[in-house]
């Protein structure tokens, strides 16, 4: 090798790398995003951090709809920001104040994007109802109004859990349909009435080859026994079925008290474990059928409940404004993330909406191993990652 040739190669190797990473900056950037919401550590934690932006939180703001004030906080990054996005809590009972989704509206403002988180106040009472549905529609009406918030007067929406089917119904009504974005559905449901199957009697949607094929990573969906939690969200909404009129709101109570304590377990186990004696002294003061019930839902007992519930979901009629595949579709694209193993809203929800969505709209659909019920997995595979930070440089770019 001569000696210009022996200069010119590392100068062109260098370039080249440069090219390279300018190139994959977009990807790279979503990569860091999915590194920094999985909180991983060490070097990779410290790359991903170099590529967040600074931010700042604004106050609570009270957004009106049709049923009254629905809280709001908006997540800005310092400088340029790309598109607003509303960004929608499960049914949890800390609303836009619970610690993943500001951890996460925190990452997609540092990634961006102006973030506004909306809880509708019935999914913090884990309630599900077509009024937070109502509000949801009012929520992006009133963000894609704001000349600072969508210049273009549309906005975008991700949501998790039940209210990924709930935002996926507002998206679709003909008041807001053109003022949507896009919509991320995550760990969503396509029908409330086939989830609640699930839940009590452990059946969902078959899961064939040609299904599989809707979603990346559909190969490794896979359909576990049903959650407790789910069920006892179930029984929460269905108790004036089950009960008679005069027992409703303490079952209702005791069951709240419940949910609650499994909500904050994770985070003050000894806070969680006096409330959930709480749960068991309440049920256990409850006349009969309630107090069967409540000890079926303080033993975790899946099965038991399940079978308590299964008799009212052969009549059961629910409004289509609770399930996106019995309502008018999205046409904004529409992303679809689910966990495949999900337990809560079986993976093959996903599928169905991927199904169902894809005759009116562009659909991307991906499951993930890294994901349990809309929250990272932290034995995150870097190979994964990586596929995943594709699916999130498209839904960032919108």
């Amino acid at each position: 090798m001569t000696k210009g040739a022996r200069t010119v190669l590392p100068i062109a190797l260098a370039a080249g790398l440069v090219l390279g990473a300018w190139h994959f900056r977009p990807r790279l950037a979503s990569l860091a995003f999915i590194v920094r919401v999985a909180k991983h550590e060490g070097v990779w934690a410290r790359l991903a951090s170099l590529a967040a932006r600074e931010i700042r939180e604004g106050p609570i703001v009270a957004m009106s709809s049709r049923y009254g004030p629905v809280e709001t906080r908006l997540y800005q990054p310092v400088g340029p920001a790309q598109r607003t996005t509303l960004l929608v809590p499960g049914v949890h009972m800390d609303g836009i104040h619970e610690e993943r989704l500001v951890g996460l509206a925190r990452e997609l403002a540092a990634s961006g994007l102006q973030v506004l988180t909306v809880a509708p106040p019935d999914l913090t009472r884990y309630r599900l109802t077509t009024d937070s549905t109502d509000q949801l529609e009012d929520a992006i009406a009133w963000a894609a109004g704001r000349a600072d918030l969508a210049p273009d007067g549309r906005v975008g929406i991700m949501a998790f859990s039940f209210s990924g089917g709930l935002a996926l119904v507002a998206a679709g009504r003909s008041a807001v349909r053109d003022r949507v974005a896009f919509v991320l559905s995550s760990g969503g449901h396509a029908d409330l009435l086939r989830v609640l199957h699930y839940l009590c009697q452990g059946t969902a949607q078959p899961v064939d080859a040609q299904a599989r094929a809707l979603a990346t990573g559909g190969a490794y969906i896979h359909v576990p026994t049903p959650h407790d939690y789910g069920a006892v969200v179930a029984l929460l909404n269905l108790a004036d079925r089950v009960v008679p009129v005069a027992q409703v709101g303490a079952l209702q109570e005791a069951i709240t008290v419940f949910l609650q304590a499994s909500s904050i377990e994770r985070l003050d186990p000894s806070k969680a474990a006096a409330e959930f004696a709480r749960a068991r002294h309440l049920g256990q003061a409850l006349p009969e059928p309630a107090r069967t019930l409540t000890g079926y839902v303080n033993e975790h007992d899946v099965n038991k409940l399940g079978q308590a519930l299964a008799p009212l979901l052969a009549g059961l009629e629910l409004p289509a404004g609770l399930s996106p595949e019995r309502s008018p579709p999205a046409t904004a694209p529409v992303f679809l993330l689910h966990g495949a193993d999900d337990s809560v809203v079986p993976a093959s929800e996903m599928l169905s909406l991927a199904r169902t969505l894809q005759k009116t709209t562009r659909v991307r659909a991906f499951a993930s191993r890294l994901i349990s019920h809309a929250e990272a997995n932290h034995s995150a595979a870097l190979v994964e990652m990586w596929s995943l930070s594709s699916f999130w440089q498209e839904l960032l770019s919108r």
